[in-house]
């Protein structure tokens, strides 16, 4: 049996698509919104069984690989997030790297040497890594209509991913992957599913509008930290919002609370743009934290601690 892997958002679902088209099988998906990263847990494969991973952190999922890789299983694991100590076995095949300037999609864009290269550009725009999905499109020849076309596909796709539960998206992830995997060309895709498309930007445009009005809560001249109101909305504008932010105040790291029923916090973190560093190592810090040099978050930060992170935070990015 092939059991697929993947992160909700524009990165895993994109890498995902890029490596079925090259290499068709008939899998199990196991996938949730974005935050929903120990996956691995899900899967019960056995000797004969393989599974792909695709855009979740080894170091979250480390005791799940081991289990799967003791009980027979092959495993082939591609990642930029934190790693920790990457295992040996003969039945793991792995792709890693944490450079601030890479994705899952990039990586699988290597490893199939380009061939649906339009794909990985969309997954870059998603994870906000605009001069490297401009550099990998660069031999596309695409009109800038067209690269544009394939930024907002990459933004909506990744917006999609947020939120505190399936009911809070617009698409399951596993439902809009199967939307999407028979396009080659993601050209394709938003002309014949117009519909999904115009549903995503619709959905975008709104919820950023209402974000876009918030001022922050808590700023200093190298920070600001902004806390949502608690609506299905604002979890799902938490991650595009924050790329917004770094984007247009590149010089500063942002931090982006969201409300969660338990009664603590979900918080995205971006790095500056100028440095794009130490967003995973920062929210590490935290029981519930991790991500990547520009992008991190914590998924549960307890009401309590919100005094103690934004002292950190500032501290931090001083």
């Amino acid at each position: 049996m092939q059991y697929d892997v993947f992160n909700g958002d524009a990165d895993g679902l994109c890498a995902l698509l890029q490596l079925r088209l090259a290499q068709p099988a008939e899998a199990t998906l196991v996938t949730g919104v974005k935050r929903d990263i120990e996956l691995l847990t899900r899967v019960n494969a056995q000797t004969g069984d393989h599974v792909t991973v695709l855009d979740i952190s080894l170091a979250k999922n480390r005791s799940s690989l081991d289990r799967l890789l003791q009980q027979g299983a092959s495993v082939f694991y591609v990642d930029h997030h934190q790693a920790g100590e990457i295992p040996q076995h003969p039945q793991l095949k792995t792709l890693i790297d944490t450079a601030p300037n890479t994705c899952t999609s990039l990586l699988v864009d290597d490893y199939l040497k380009g061939h649906y290269r339009a794909w990985a550009v969309v997954a870059a725009f998603g994870d906000n890594l605009n001069h490297r999905a401009e550099q990998a499109a660069q031999c596309l020849s695409l009109t800038t209509q067209q690269l544009k076309s394939l930024q907002n596909l990459g933004v909506c796709i990744n917006y999609n991913g947020y939120g505190s539960n399936i009911a809070d998206l617009h698409f399951a992830p596993n439902a809009l992957y199967r939307e999407a995997c028979s396009y080659s060309s993601p050209f394709d895709f938003m002309a014949d599913k117009r519909v999904i498309y115009e549903q995503l930007m619709t959905g975008y445009t709104d919820d950023m509008a209402q974000a876009l009005a918030i001022t922050a809560d808590y700023q200093s001249t190298n920070t600001a930290v902004y806390i949502l109101p608690d609506a299905a909305w604002a979890r799902r504008v938490s991650g595009v919002f924050s790329n917004a932010l770094a984007n247009q105040y590149p010089d500063r790291a942002h931090a982006v609370l969201n409300y969660r029923p338990q009664g603590d916090y979900q918080v995205s973190v971006r790095a500056p743009l100028t440095n794009n560093t130490g967003a995973d190592e920062f929210c590490s810090t935290f029981a519930t934290g991790g991500g990547r040099q520009s992008a991190a978050g914590i998924n549960c930060l307890p009401n309590a601690q919100l005094p103690v992170f934004i002292n950190a935070f500032t501290q931090h990015y001083r």
